[in-house]
């Protein structure tokens, strides 16, 4: 098993010099204000295709024969990998072919074609992707480019971490995202060659902990897991390589929930005016949500990915404010007859929330003959806003169900 060495980042660095951006390291108030530290976010979500993955992608196709030239690339990915691929191999007048899943978001799909890659659809999931990758590599002897567990592709993601130095040598504590562990592993060795003292700190979606369980059994292995709004971070087995390396870098794990993942995703679009994939607010979520001591400590988040597809963020948003209250709703029940409606209008009106959406039924078994429902949706400020207008509504003699 290759082993990756600071070197080999560092040699990937100034290959990467003219290619990729070196993201800005923002501090981000809100978060220190919540946690107590002091936090800046590493904004790879700003990188070329989105997404830190061009790093690692452009360094493993840079170190390719002329013969594995001629004959292309291939991978399978649901999107972040793809697109670093896809660009890599244009730049470098090299020939991909990109396997993504059936389902993979149509933004993806067609920003990959975009970057110059020809684009196989294939299977529901991504295992089912990999294996028609595998198929079409044996037919054309393209080089086949994993997305993580390749020690180029770990060197070029390691270079996130020598930035990470360079623009604050003060750091005490660095959160990265797991998914296989390619950048969790490059920049960890990176940091830990250079500062050993800076704690690291691995983040997973608690639906796919495939690296946290390997770590704790000591072994890799297959996990089940669960979907989840981090799709680009939903591995079910760590890679062999980045597991010694995690091993032997990582100080601790995390894991953090959907709801805790989509209430970082609203912080950062809110907050900071930054647009984060699930995958690439996972470690806000855990500055968020995570029993760890971030009080007095120079922090750095890594936002690996920004590549949120519009309709998802749309529902993600939805499921942070109903988390947050901050949209609400519920069934009251009135007396069908005139002038009612409008009563209860009125008092949500004077209580100032904004209403989103109104339904209303006479047929229900649970209804008196005299009786109709109304379903509410309303747009409130916190949760101490919305128990004021139940408080209301029951003071008015109505009754209230959710």
């Amino acid at each position: 098993m290759h082993e990756v060495s600071l070197k080999d980042i560092k040699t990937a660095q100034k290959v990467l010099k003219l290619i990729i951006k070196n993201t800005c390291l923002l501090e981000c108030k809100v978060l220190s204000k919540i946690t107590g530290g002091n936090v800046y976010l590493k904004t790879e979500n700003l990188q070329l295709t989105g997404s830190f993955k061009i790093r690692g992608a452009f360094n493993k196709i840079s170190k390719l024969t002329d013969a594995e030239k001629a004959a292309g690339v291939i991978a399978s990915s649901a999107g972040n990998h793809a697109q670093g691929v896809a660009l890599s191999a244009t730049k470098l007048g090299i020939k991909s072919t990109i396997v993504m899943p059936e389902a993979a978001p149509l933004s993806k799909v067609i920003a990959t074609k975009n970057f110059g890659a020809e684009v196989v659809l294939h299977g529901a999931i991504y295992d089912e992707a990999y294996a028609k990758a595998c198929e079409i590599q044996k037919m054309t002897k393209a080089t086949f480019l994993h997305p993580f567990d390749d020690k180029d592709v770990i060197a070029g993601q390691g270079t996130i971490g020598l930035e990470i130095l360079e623009q604050l040598e003060d750091v005490d504590m660095v959160l990265v995202p797991i998914g296989g562990g390619g950048l969790l592993s490059g920049i960890a060795t990176a940091i830990k060659a250079i500062k050993p003292s800076v704690k690291i700190i691995g983040v997973e979606a608690a639906n796919a902990p495939s690296m946290k369980s390997a770590i704790e059994k000591n072994e890799v292995y297959t996990v089940d897991t669960k979907a989840t709004i981090a799709d680009g971070i939903a591995v079910r087995r760590a890679g062999d390589l980045t597991f010694e390396i995690i091993k032997k870098n990582v100080d601790e794990f995390v894991t953090v929930t959907e709801e805790e993942i989509a209430q970082a995703i609203l912080l950062l679009l809110e907050k900071d005016k930054i647009v984060a994939e699930g995958a690439g607010a996972v470690s806000v979520a855990a500055l968020l949500n995570s029993n760890l001591d971030f009080k007095g400590k120079n922090i750095v988040s890594v936002i690996s990915g920004g590549n949120l597809d519009i309709n998802l963020m749309e529902r993600i948003i939805n499921k942070a404010l109903l988390g947050k209250n901050r949209r609400f709703t519920l069934k009251v029940t009135l007396k069908d007859r005139f002038g009612e409606m409008g009563k209860l209008l009125e008092i949500i009106t004077k209580l100032k929330a904004n209403i989103l959406n109104v339904t209303q039924t006479m047929y229900k078994d649970s209804l008196e003959i005299d009786e109709q429902e109304v379903k509410m949706t309303l747009e409130t400020i916190d949760k101490v806003h919305s128990d004021k207008i139940v408080e209301k509504l029951i003071e008015e003699g109505y009754k209230i169900s959710y």
